[in-house]
């Protein structure tokens, strides 16, 4: 029994920082995107170009942050807790994020996500934001 609650809080505390590091994502994909911004706009005095890339990185970062955050949801609700109401609540909270993801993916690409020809996620949105804003 008492493997059983050291197991749980191990897990507990691998979900905490699952959590963290998606919130930390988050707050760094806001400063990534205020800075990088910031650094096009002033090397190439173009707005438009900076808006672009404030607008894909900061999408990127929360695109990165909801990955993160799930995958600390389903740990909680698999591992720690797995009760009917628990699962419920991941499911909800699932349908939430995949809809805010696909939502934030359209208004970055500016076209359906099918329709592309590679598929990226908050990852790669970041880094090819950090390549258009040094150029």
């Amino acid at each position: 029994m008492e493997s059983l609650s050291a197991y749980t809080q191990a897990l507990g505390l691998i979900v905490h920082v699952a959590d963290g590091i998606g919130v930390a994502v988050l707050v760094a994909g806001l400063f990534l995107s205020a800075f990088l911004a910031l650094r096009t706009w002033s090397k190439s005095r173009d707005g438009a170009k900076a808006y672009s890339v404030l607008r894909r990185t900061l999408g990127g970062g929360i695109l990165a942050g909801l990955e993160v955050l799930v995958a600390g949801d389903l740990i909680r609700t698999v591992a720690v807790d797995p009760t009917l109401d628990n699962v419920i609540i991941l499911g909800i909270i699932v349908l939430i994020r995949t809809f805010l993801s696909f939502s934030l993916e359209i208004e970055i690409e500016g076209t359906l996500p099918w329709r592309r020809a590679l598929t990226q996620s908050g990852f790669s949105v970041l880094s090819d934001s950090v390549k258009q804003s040094a150029e």
